[in-house]
């Protein structure tokens, strides 16, 4: 063997010890604890579009598709395999094809087939009894008009027309494949899937357990042996019990950009991260209901609004935006000089205040005569009841009278769902930074999560313009003028986009934040744990 030989053997035998190193590094074994900050509704993730049921149970299931869990940003580039193995589009980009993997089996050991992945799609359709109580994305699938089966292990999605948002929907948290045997009440409480972890308990307001599932068709996945969820509603105990070591990890509502120092000089060598979050601040407006069905009463409102001190009250952990999550990490917002002309977004609040006033004499109101109202919010979190309060005092400004009503989450959803609440104060997250996914949502009429019951059907033809085209530079023209558009006619009302923080302690290995979201890195199959 002569010298040149010599040292690439001698490269070869580091670069392989180097390798071996790395694949024996992760442990198995350990419970991973985290805290919750209330219950969630279900564990149905089809039926629920809260984080609080996002974080446990994304765990649970499979996608066709999954954005990868080992990289920071969601995007299209980053979308793996899962129960789908390989995909392709017909000419016209109407037909996408996967072929399905062999050999997987849900948690209670029956095999997974083409049959669940046409089951849970014409679920969503209401082509078929789901006993779900709640039909939370439906309007994702607008576009898609049938599911077809070639056998046992391969499907086809027929769309009307091309949809270059259709792939991303499937990759989200949100898209699980469900189990065609199980009935949909099952799924709200021990929800079968082929996921990394089974559930083992699920006690409302107290825990939710989770347990490896030894079966898992990704053989050597997962590493824990299982995650206990605690419920604890309040931020302060959470915290302490981080500090204290009683969790392995914060969650997210737990830390802001303010408090992590605070953590950082009490954990050593804690891990603490700051992302986008796809979660909107949003003071809603019933359009509706009297008199905010008046739209020169809609308009004095969002001009009555000081987003600045909004975003000031999130303690470094808010932006302004409008519809679409701006730059840096979203793709398809508005730069802060567009949002310049739209009401409520100057910075001279004062003047806006004074032509909210105008407006407000015209519909009947002044010194005199206040418009008294309520403001619905939620009592799982500081913040939610912080931003209706900032809300009341901002529209003392313009002779209305709010009273903030601190709702249970459950009672909350619902009211705002049905339309029975005149304004309310929520954070909306959406599933991806996707216009499809805002839009559908938000401003479609017959969304269940178009909580100002806000109806156009001009801007649904905008929506579906949109969707439709596939040029990414003329779709991201067509989605700016159509965020100016909603904001311009208070179609929701965004006073802050939130970021999203969160620590864990040094022994947490393998976890990955998601930069541009906080609903589609929760497989939690490849976190282990150092101790």
């Amino acid at each position: 063997m002569n010298s040149l030989h010599r040292i690439r053997a001698f490269i070869l035998c580091i670069l392989l010890a180097t390798s071996a190193a790395g694949a024996l590094a992760q442990k198995y074994g350990g419970t991973l604890r985290f805290p919750l900050r209330e219950n969630p509704s279900s564990a149905s993730l089809h039926e629920e579009s809260s984080i609080t049921a996002m974080q446990p149970f994304m765990a649970v299931f499979n996608n066709l598709v999954v954005y990868d869990q080992k990289v920071e940003m969601a995007t299209p580039e980053s979308m793996r395999p899962e129960l789908a193995t390989s995909w392709s589009w017909s000419a016209d980009n109407t037909v996408l094809t996967m072929k399905l993997r062999e050999g997987v089996k849900w948690h209670d050991g029956k095999p997974f087939t083409s049959a669940d992945v046409q089951c849970t799609w014409e679920m969503i359709l209401e082509k078929r009894p789901s006993n779900w109580r709640k039909n939370s994305h439906k309007e994702w699938y607008v576009n898609l008009k049938e599911i077809r089966t070639h056998g046992p292990h391969e499907v086809s999605f027929v769309l009307g027309r091309p949809q270059p948002s259709f792939l991303s929907f499937l990759a989200s948290g949100w898209s699980p494949v469900y189990p065609c045997h199980v009935d949909g009440k099952v799924m709200r409480q021990k929800p079968i899937g082929t996921g990394p972890f089974k559930v083992a308990e699920f006690r409302a307001n107290e825990v939710i357990r989770l347990v490896k599932n030894t079966d898992y068709w990704k053989k050597g996945r997962p590493y824990l042996d299982g995650i206990t969820y605690r419920i604890m509603p309040s931020t302060a105990t959470r915290v302490l019990a981080f500090v204290s070591g009683d969790f392995d990890m914060t969650g997210t509502s737990t830390v802001t950009p303010l408090t992590i120092k605070d953590i950082q000089g009490k954990v050593p060598n804690v891990v603490c991260s700051t992302t986008g979050s796809m979660v909107t601040g949003v003071v809603l407006i019933n359009h509706r209901a009297a008199p905010f069905d008046d739209p020169k009463v809609r308009r004095a409102v969002a001009l009555a609004l000081d987003r600045n001190a909004f975003v000031a009250a999130q303690h470094g952990g808010g932006r302004i935006g409008g519809v679409m999550m701006a730059a840096p990490y979203g793709t398809w917002g508005l730069t802060p000089a567009q949002l310049e002309s739209v009401p409520g977004f100057g910075k001279d609040v004062e003047k806006n205040r004074a032509e909210a006033r105008k407006l407000m004499e015209e519909a009947g109101y002044g010194p005199n005569k206040k418009l008294e109202t309520s403001i619905f919010v939620r009592t799982s979190s500081p913040n939610f009841v912080a931003g209706a309060t900032l809300t009341a005092d901002q529209l003392r400004s313009i002779y209305i009278d709010a009273k903030v009503e601190p709702k249970e989450y459950s009672i909350f959803t619902g009211a705002i769902i049905k339309g029975a609440y005149q304004m309310g104060f929520e954070t909306s997250g959406s599933a991806i930074d996707d216009p499809d996914v805002v839009l559908y949502e938000n401003f479609m009429c017959s969304s269940i999560r178009n909580y100002n019951k806000y109806c156009s059907k001009d801007v649904e033809a905008k929506i579906n313009e949109q969707s439709a085209t596939l040029d990414p530079a003329k779709r991201k023209q067509l989605v700016n003028t159509l965020d100016l558009l909603l904001l311009q006619e208070q179609a929701r009302l965004s006073v802050y986009h939130s970021t999203s923080s969160a620590c864990w302690h040094p022994h947490v290995k393998g976890y990955v934040r998601s930069k541009n979201g906080i609903y589609t890195h929760h497989r939690m199959e490849d976190v282990w744990m150092d101790k």
